[in-house]
């Protein structure tokens, strides 16, 4: 049964070949100190950073550059951003860059006029920000993450070895995304295919919950068959503008909270795949791949009606003659061999987690309750194990 739920995303989105030409009305409604955030400097290498540099002057702003934004943000970086905020009294961000900079731009949004400590209050206590949060606007140069329509924020403690994602309510939300699939063509193919990987793991974190006739099951399942051929067309045709924007459009679907509703949602593979971040600091998507399929074998028996229906609706398995449990592991097998035609990473050895760092990083995994099987600190430590 649906359950009861209200929807609200405030974030507008420009997408295609000509959103750019969209930046500098949408700047008229902001402030005139703008915060710059963007990564290790490859948009000035691609020629984002000086047509964004342009717009901003041509609409007469005043703008402060925040670069050396890294894949998994740090905690540090976060307390350097505030203080820069606070310091040049900025009332606009604009985030230039893939999920990393989002991200970190929407954790610094909600922490600049935060009097408290923004890890105690919003990543350990989770608590949604009571003050005034700066307005972020994003261009976005990179797929998978979802965070250019949503509220996460995934920050990195590297003294403590967390990483932790806090999901903020609708007031961090960018107010605008600018969306060119073209922009994305220039990515190496190893963060291309991470990002790919994100989406999916995105969505069936969402999918493998619930035992309902839930509407958005069959939503996930046409975004992931999308998402499937896509992909496969990418690899080969990095510049293939039909798939990257098919691509640039699911991630988007993937985790702007819409198919999420009515639903109890899984998320463990991301609670174990951000804590092996945390101690390897290894590309996100590839944390991911590396770690479920073990985790989805180990809990395939608990949903096993929804392993059937995925190896059937999304991998297209033939059900005659076979059990329950054969059709689920045909679908897994047909998962496993798209991952592995992406050169993925599927095993957490080939991303620096040794043999010792196990049962440590078995016990610093926060444990969810929303998927088929509420797992132990023990068998999250045998999944571990089984990834290696």
């Amino acid at each position: 049964m649906l359950g009861n739920f209200s929807y609200c995303n405030p974030t507008k989105l420009y997408f295609g070949e000509d959103a750019m030409s969209n930046l500098s009305e949408e700047l008229k409604n902001y402030g005139n100190k703008i915060l710059l955030v963007y990564g290790g400097g490859s948009i000035k290498k691609n020629g984002i950073y000086n047509n964004v540099i342009t717009i901003l002057n041509e609409c007469g702003k005043q703008v402060t550059e925040l670069s050396g934004i890294m894949s998994n943000p740090k905690l540090e970086k976060l307390y350097e951003g505030i203080s820069l905020a606070r310091e040049k009294n900025i009332d606009f961000i604009l985030a230039v860059g893939g999920g990393s900079v989002v991200d970190y731009s929407k954790a610094l949004s909600a922490s600049v006029h935060c009097i408290e400590d923004p890890w105690e209050k919003f990543y350990l206590r989770m608590e949604d920000p009571d003050n005034e949060a700066v307005p972020i606007g994003v261009i976005l140069t990179m797929v998978g993450t979802g965070s250019e329509m949503n509220g996460g924020a995934v920050i990195t403690n590297t003294k403590d070895k967390l990483k932790i994602g806090k999901v903020f309510n609708e007031k961090v939300f960018p107010k605008f995304s600018i969306m060119n699939p073209k922009v994305t063509y220039t990515l190496p193919r190893y963060q291309m295919v991470a990002g790919f990987f994100d989406i999916m793991s995105h969505i069936l974190e969402q999918y493998f919950s619930n035992t309902d006739d839930n509407t958005s099951d069959y939503v996930m399942e046409g975004l992931l068959k999308s998402l499937i051929h896509s992909s496969l067309i990418a690899v080969e045709n990095p510049e293939d503008y039909e798939a990257r924007s098919n691509i640039m459009w699911i991630g988007t679907w993937a985790l702007n909270t819409f198919v999420a509703k009515g639903k109890a949602t899984d998320w463990m593979v991301h609670m174990i795949g951000q804590q092996v971040g945390a101690y390897t600091n290894a590309t996100h998507g590839m944390t991911l791949s590396a770690v479920s399929m073990p985790y989805y074998r180990f809990i395939m028996q608990d949903g096993l009606g929804k392993f059937k229906r995925y190896a059937i609706n999304v991998w297209n398995v033939n059900p005659d003659g076979k059990t329950d449990e054969q059709v689920a592991n045909e679908g897994l097998h047909a998962m496993e061999e798209y991952m592995n035609k992406l050169e993925l990473v599927m095993k957490i050895s080939e991303i620096g987690v040794k043999k010792d760092m196990i049962a440590d990083l078995a016990k610093s995994i926060y444990i969810l309750s929303g998927g088929y099987r509420v797992l132990t600190a023990e068998e999250i430590e045998t999944i571990l194990k089984q990834c290696m």
